[in-house]
Parts: structure tokens; sequence; C-alpha cells
């Protein structure tokens, strides 16, 4: 018996030995995968992707001085932080951005990136960093970025000069500062240049209650005192596998961003240390200069050369700057984010080849256009010779571009060169909506995809009135300016006449600009407001109904006005026979009888009598009935169309005022022409 329980003695504990051996062998392996440390990245295995690249020696190169482009490195495992771990991790890297000259300006910068994606190849280069879309959020989210920023955005609110900040899925920072770092012997900040090309010691602390981001220059100890320290709680940030990584994008300014070492953990304890003693080498760009000595010979010889190789060089200079010539004014300095430069428009268009155009109305013409990294564009070119009122224009055209809603056509931004304005947005595959509605060779939309795109130009032009800062008059809403994704959703383009005032502020009487058949009788007398831009969508809701424009005096005289038309046959009973004959039987009675008779009501004579755009969109969703009214109601079909006389009078005034209110009046952007 006593052998038989030693025999069971010794098994159950070497059966306890392997159990203990195999729960170490996890909790080391679990720990190995919490921390990292590249003391240069010679062996590292790092997710990369853009033009990062890792260079002989062990440098990580995220962007080099090449125009808009972005690079990223990830550490290939994600980390996890789901609700049973910890949420805290610390991490220390040594960056460099290197400008092409010492002492000059450099773009965009560099950002250390927590994310659910290693894939950020949907984002932005310039001034998005290469982590977030110009739509203002992050190209995969929810998303944490550490930026360290060279370049000034107006429209994201920053500091004027390089500077730091904590952003989360957006690339306005929650908190911001200039760079510099904490002496405790001078017992005060000291700055720090990010463009200096010297190396950057940077420490990111997270407890799971405070984010510590601290600077300091390669040669001095992590500072006692963090440079932005801020109450932050990421449980709703961070998903369950995250990943960790870097991010460096360029625009038209350049740096080479470069990464020397870098050490991550998800403990403050288990941090390792950087061997700063065997980080790479930083390239530097110098100017090398040699002497020549020449006898006097010689130098008669290199006279008598170099005069006709510098007068070749002198045309061929002349001939590319006046090629590539743009007219730029100190006030544009601010805009700069949405200047393009004429060059890389040129370049994206093919020279504006006869190929790439999409589009030739009378103010201008429309090229389709590609830009690095496959970003398809709508350039229109536009003739003006005015000065005067043009920054107003231009603080316009870039408001526009802030303006976000998925059913407005994006306007990127905008160049300028002498006696040529170029305007910049995104291309819109499927052309315009007037292009199916009355050209036989495309082919004519379902009543689906009629009422799809009613409703989404209803949305957008709700967006314009009562939901940006300042209310946004279109004040030409046609077919024509609607344009079609490539999925085929409506986007509402072309803003040349549109006007911005305060909500609340009542509007000055302007003159009145427009199409026949979308222009309120009131425009002539009281001038524009939210209620012609109503009347104009109401217009537009019986043309897409019926697949006729709202005025055509080819056809005999009860028909020639659309309004009048539709109003009369309603009156007979007969109102669905005013519908696109091309629908067949593929539509539903009730709801083009609805779409109809709010034409109606839009189009109503008496202002005060049209609904707003907030409710057009809630009839259109059937979430508000339509209101009682009849054909005997005031003021409905009650179509009073802007005579020849009134129209020479409209264009009158509109001449007396600025060169430029007449050049707003018929620019941009349909995307393709008029």
């Amino acid at each position: 018996m006593n052998k038989k329980l030693l025999k069971s003695i010794i098994f159950a504990s070497l059966h306890l030995f392997l159990i203990f051996s195999c729960l170490y062998l996890i909790c080391h392996s679990s720990q190995q995968e919490t921390r990292f440390v590249y003391n240069g990245f010679d062996q590292a295995d790092l997710f990369i992707d853009g033009i990062a690249k890792i260079l002989p020696g062990g440098l990580l190169l995220l962007t080099n001085s090449t125009e808009l482009q972005m690079g990223h490195a990830f550490f290939k495992q994600p980390f996890d932080f789901g609700p049973s771990s910890s949420l805290s991790f610390y991490t220390h890297f040594v960056c460099a951005l290197v400008p092409p000259k010492l002492g000059g300006v450099g773009g965009h910068g560099i950002a250390f990136v927590v994310s659910p994606s290693m894939d950020l190849s949907h984002a932005y280069a310039t001034q998005y960093l290469g982590v977030f879309s110009n739509n203002g959020t992050s190209s995969t989210s929810p998303l944490l970025a550490i930026e360290l920023d060279t370049v000034k955005t107006v429209e994201f609110n920053e500091l004027e000069k390089p500077h730091v900040g904590i952003d989360v899925n957006s690339p306005i920072s929650l908190e911001s500062s200039l760079p510099s770092y904490f002496s405790s012997v001078l017992r005060k900040n000291i700055s720090i240049d990010l463009l200096s090309g010297e190396p950057i010691q940077v420490f990111v602390d997270y407890d799971g209650l405070f984010l510590n981001l601290t600077l300091a220059p390669i040669d001095i100890q992590k500072p006692n005192q963090p440079l932005i320290s801020r109450a932050m709680n990421l449980s709703e940030v961070f998903q369950e596998k995250m990943y960790v990584g870097f991010s460096a994008s360029t625009g038209n300014m350049l740096s080479n961003h470069y990464i020397l070492g870098w050490s991550f953990s998800r403990s403050r304890e288990l941090l390792q240390t950087l061997d700063l003693s065997k980080l790479p080498q930083v390239p530097l760009p110098r100017e090398v200069k040699k002497k020549l000595y020449l006898s006097p010979l010689h130098i008669g010889l290199v006279v008598l050369l170099v005069i006709p190789v510098v007068m070749v060089l002198g045309g061929m200079y002349w001939y590319r700057r006046k090629k590539y010539a743009e007219v730029k004014e100190w006030w544009e300095k601010e805009y700069g984010p949405h200047r393009f430069s004429y060059k890389s428009l040129y370049k994206a268009t093919n020279g504006f080849s006869k190929d790439c155009r999409v589009g030739k109305g009378g103010f201008g013409e429309v090229y389709r256009g590609t830009l690095p990294l496959s970003r398809h564009i709508a350039v229109k070119r536009l003739s003006h010779d005015a000065e005067q009122g043009m920054k107003q224009f231009v603080a316009e055209v870039v408001t526009m571009g802030s303006l976000q809603h998925r059913n407005l056509v994006p306007l990127l931004g905008y160049c300028r060169r002498k006696g040529e304005l170029l305007l910049v947005s995104e291309f819109m595959p499927n052309g315009s909506l007037d292009q199916y509605l009355f050209q036989n060779q495309n082919p004519s939309p379902s009543w689906l995809q009629r009422i799809s795109i009613i409703k989404d130009i209803a949305s957008a032009l709700s967006y314009l009135h009562i939901g940006t800062k300042r209310v946004v008059l279109h004040r030409d809403i046609k077919a024509s300016n609607v344009m079609l994704d490539s999925e085929f959703n409506g986007r509402l383009g072309d803003f040349g006449m549109a006007k911005f005032h305060d909500h609340g502020a009542n509007l000055s009487a302007t003159a009145a600009v427009g199409t026949i058949g979308y222009m309120a009788p009131e425009l002539i007398t009281t001038g524009t407001s939210m209620k012609t831009d109503v009347y104009a969508f109401g217009a537009f809701l019986l043309e897409v109904t019926c697949g006729r424009r709202p005025v055509e005096p080819e056809l005999p005289v009860e028909k020639q006005y659309l309004v009048k038309w539709v109003f009369e046959c309603w009156k007979h009973a007969c109102l669905l026979e005013t519908r696109d004959s091309r629908l067949g039987g593929e539509f539903v009675s009730a709801e083009v009888e609805m779409v109809l008779k709010l034409g109606l009501l839009c189009t109503n004579a008496m202002p005060e009598s049209r609904p707003s755009m907030e409710q057009v969109v809630q009839y259109l969703n059937r979430d508000l009935p339509l209101p009682d009214f009849s054909p005997s109601t005031p003021g409905i079909g009650a179509f009073m169309p802007v005579s020849a006389v009134a129209s020479s009078a409209i264009e009158v005034s509109r001449l007396r005022n600025s060169s430029v209110s007449m050049f707003v009046t018929h620019t941009i952007l349909d995307g393709h022409g008029r």
C-alpha cells in the first residue's frame, strides 16, 4: 500500500508540475505579446503600405519628398483591448521630420495611430495625414491619433505654427499645443522645432484615465511634466482588437518623415527602454560646393557655350512658367489647403485634352481628371477678367467646400490663373439627370429611381436651408444641376448662383437669377428666399415625374407651361395622365399622384402657402400627410411665367452689379457642364 501511495503522490506531483509549467508558458507568451521594442527596423516584421519602406540601416521612411503621398507602418499583431483587459498603453518612439531644405517649410506631418484596422488606404494625404477622409472623419472608425502636424489648416481651427495634438475620429484635435518640453533645470518649457530635421522623442502614456503626451530632444531624458495631459475615456474608441502604428503624408509642401526607433507596452513597468545609441542616423539635405579653377581660355570657351545654353534654358523656363502660371495674392494664404496647383490639374486632365472633356456650356468647359491615388475629379475652366470681389467669391467657394451632405456634389477647391479660374469637384460618373430624362440615347429612369433621386435632392436642399451655420439658397434647382454618382444617387451641384445669409436675418432684395420656368413670380419684386428655392423644387418635381421641361414653347398653348397643364389635368380628374409615358405601368399610382400634388403645392403663387423643405422631406417619406387642398385653393396652378420684358430687366440689373457678381451667377460645378 505504501508503494502504491508513494507512486500516486509522485504521479500527482508531476501532473501538477506540468499544469503549472503550461500556465507559466501561456502567461509568459501572453506577456510577450503585450510589448515590443525596435532599436531600428532591420529585423522588424511590419505591415507597410503607401510609399513607406525600411531603408538599409534600419531607418523607417514613411514618406519622401513626393507630392500628395502617404505612407503607413503598423505592428502586425493586434492588441487585446476587450472588456476583460486594461485599456492602458505606453509607447516611446523617436521620429524626424526633414524638409527638402533645412530651415524651410515642410509638410504635412506624422501621426501615431491606434486603429481597429491596418487598412488606411481610403484616407487622404495633405492635411488629413493619411489617417482621415476629406469629409472630416476617420477612414476607419473609431480611431485615436497623436499628430505632429506642420501645416496650419483653417477649417480645423489649428494653431498658426507646427503643433502636436490628440485626435479622436476627426482631424480636429480635442487638444493641441505648440511643440515644447519642460526643462527641470530652467523650470520652464523650451520650444522644439519639428522641422529642424533633428530626432525628436515622443512619449504617449495612457493609464486608463489620463492621456499624457510628452516631447523631448534626442539628448534629453523624459521630462517629468507632460506637454499635454487630458482626462479621456477611450472605452468607446477602442474595440476588442486594435492595431498600433504610424501614418504620414505630404501635399504641395513636402517632408521626409522618418521613424528611428519604437517601444510599446500595455504596462508601464514592462515598457522597454530604447537604446538611443543604436538608432540609425537621419540623412539631412546638404549643399555641396565645389571650386573649379579654369584658365582664361577655358573661361572664354565656357562663356561662348553657356550663352546659347542659357538662352535656350531661359526660353524653356519662360515657356513653362507661362504654361503653369497662376495668380496668387496674400489673402489666399488662409485657403491654401483648398487651392490646387495648375500643374497638378494639367497633369490630371492630360493637358486638358479633348479626350478628357465631358461637357461644354456657355460659361466654361468641364474635364475629367485623375489625381494621384486614383482620385477622380471634375475640373471646370472658366474665363474671367475680374479682380473686384474675387476674395469674397473664393471665400464662398471654400465655404461651399466645407458643406457635408451625402447628396451634395463635394466641391474640393480651386485654382486661379491669369484670365482663368478652375473649380475642382468630385467626378460624378453617371452625369446629370436631364441626360436621362431628355436624351434618348440614355435609358429612361424607372419610377423607383426617380422617387429616390427626388428624396435625395429634397434632403440636400433641407440641409442647405436649416442644417448649416448659415442659410444657403441654391437659386438654380433643376434636372441639369442634379448629378448622379456611381450608385445612381442624386447629388445637388452647381452652386454658382448660391447665396448665404444668417438664420433669421431678412435677406435684402437682389437681382433675380435662375432659369425661366423654375423662377418664382415674386423674384422680380421681393427677391430671393427659401420659398423661391421651394418653388424651383416644385417645378423640379413635376419635371422629373412628367419627363418634360417646365416651359416648352413648341407644344400646343394649353401644354406649354408644365405647372398650368398639370393643374388643368388635376382639375379635370386626369392627373395621372401627365406622368411620363416612358414609365409604362411600373409605378405606384398613389405615390405618383402625391408627388404631382406636392409639386403644385410647392409652386403655389403665394409664397406663404408653400411648405418648407423640412416639411417636403416629411411628405415624401410619408411621415406627414399632404395638407388638404384642391384645385380651387388660392394660388394653386396660378402659373405666372417670367416675361421676356422681365427677363431683360433682370439681365440689365445683373449686369449693373460687380463683375464678379455676374461671374458668381454662372460658375461652379455641375461636374459635367450645362
